[in-house]
């Protein structure tokens, strides 16, 4: 209802509507219809120009008004699934994904998800393409075993540090209370004024030890952590420089026996430990994904003909670059800064005079600055605009407002896809097709048989 309210407010036909709320619910009811057929006809004539492409996807199921299966293009963000299912397995997924994918003349290579078994053996079997594990969920897997646990001990700690040291505050006070008492009952009774000055001072040098001391574990773990992260790249992102599977294969399960021997040595429950054992399942296949990527890359850069020279900058420099640049993007301006600075120190000696792609027309070097950026997206190693997606909806328009009924999900999806826009004005939709769709107002325009309106009462003189 909210969804067409919009509608009906930004282009003036509320005031068309009959007073009538059966009239008005006709209305709401066409303009839904309409949306969902455009997105289904503009779909089917954007793809109908397109080129047969290799598509990287991102799966996941989302909660959010019952369970539906969400399929992404990550780098363009177009929603290519958004159905509410019953099950989660492979057949399921199969008979949602396959009239999708129908008309978009493309071929899925890589799907990045979670390993749920379902939806693993659907990109096994269905779409014989290769398997990305996500490396938010081995991450989330290791937060919620060691570094949530260690963060309350620490903040226990703390509180204790505080405690100490008012107590420590107190003591000056309390002491010379109790040395007078002491002159009072006389030179027999002993004064304990200095024996609980001392103790206190103990136990505050020990709270600050005990804290420091989780302080400096829990930096480790987060270190080991973000080093997955750091690890898991298609690109170095110090040097500059490809990343090999093989050395990577050997980095990765560093980091895990390191938290490993962290949470064993500060007694962490057996529930945290199989944490940490199903984020280890993950990890031997990173290694293939980036040997997986490589060997894409490497097929379609031999398929431009080019000379051994600019095949050698396109691996070496240029879709590192772009990759470095795709990555800056995530950051914040000052994070991002020196990866774009090392991106240009790599792009910029390649159209230099006497620079290796310097001879070629500038539309070859267009061509082949475009084919860079579109393999350096093909490495993606999280699904996290599934589940940016799955949070939107729950902040915006939670179960209650309608994400049950299958007609006004689908108008969310359309919205999402040929309507929102991003800084530079273009849609998900234009960025996946390449091309601009038309205008949903036009098409709902023609669409909705609008009431007639209400004859407004005669003026008094």
């Amino acid at each position: 209802m909210r969804l067409v309210c919009l509608f009906l407010n930004l282009t003036g036909l509320n005031r068309f509507i009959a007073a009538s709320y059966g009239a008005q619910q006709q209305v709401n009811c066409q303009v839904e219809h309409a949306i969902v057929d455009y997105r289904h006809s503009e779909t089917a004539r954007l793809a109908r120009d397109r080129p047969h492409t290799a598509l990287t996807v991102t799966q996941d199921e989302t909660c959010t008004g019952g369970l539906c299966l969400v399929t992404m293009d990550p780098d363009s963000h177009d929603i290519i699934l958004e159905q509410s299912a019953q099950a989660r397995d492979h057949p399921t997924w199969h008979a949602c994904m396959a009239p999708a994918l129908a008309p978009l003349h493309c071929r899925v290579i890589q799907s990045t998800s979670d390993a749920a078994p379902g939806l693993l053996a659907y990109v096994e079997h269905s779409l014989e393409a290769h398997h990305a594990p996500d490396l938010c969920h081995v991450q989330h897997e290791l937060v919620k075993a060691v570094s949530g646990p260690m963060a309350t001990k620490e903040r226990a700690a703390s509180k204790a540090v505080t405690a100490a040291r008012e107590q420590l505050d107190r003591l000056p006070s309390d002491s010379q209370s109790t040395s007078d008492a002491s002159e009072k009952r006389g030179p027999s009774c002993p004064p304990n004024g200095a024996v609980s000055l001392a103790q206190a001072e103990q136990a505050l040098d020990a709270a600050r030890r005990e804290s420091a001391r989780l302080a400096q574990q829990r930096a480790q773990v987060k270190a080991s952590i973000r080093g997955i992260g750091h690890d898991y790249h298609f690109v170095d992102l110090e040097r500059g420089v490809r990343r090999n599977g093989h050395l990577m294969a050997s980095d990765l399960p560093e980091h895990i026996e390191q938290i490993r021997a962290l949470a064993q040595h500060e007694g962490r429950s057996q529930s945290c430990l199989e944490r940490i054992d199903k984020a280890e399942r993950v990890v031997p296949n990173m290694p293939g994904t980036i040997e997986f990527v490589s060997g894409y890359v490497r097929q379609q850069v031999a398929q431009l003909d080019v000379t051994p020279p600019v095949s050698f900058a396109m691996h070496a420099k240029l879709i590192p670059a772009y990759d470095l640049d795709r990555v800056a993007q995530t950051r914040s301006v000052s994070d991002g800064e020196p990866l774009r600075a090392l991106a240009e120190r790599l792009r910029a000696p390649l159209c230099a005079p006497g620079g290796v792609l310097y001879a070629l027309s500038p539309e070859t070097q267009g061509q082949l600055h475009d084919e860079a950026k579109r393999l350096a997206t093909v490495f993606q190693r999280s699904s996290s605009n599934v589940e940016g997606r799955n949070g939107y909806l729950s902040l915006r328009n939670h179960q209650l407002r309608g994400l049950d009924l299958p007609r006004k999900r689908e108008c969310f999806t359309a919205i999402h896809n040929l309507f929102l826009t991003r800084s530079d004005g273009t849609t998900a939709a234009e960025r996946f097709f390449g091309q601009k769709p038309r205008s949903m107002f036009a098409a709902i325009l023609e669409s909705v048989e609008l009431a007639p309106a209400p004859l407004s009462p005669p003026r008094k003189a």
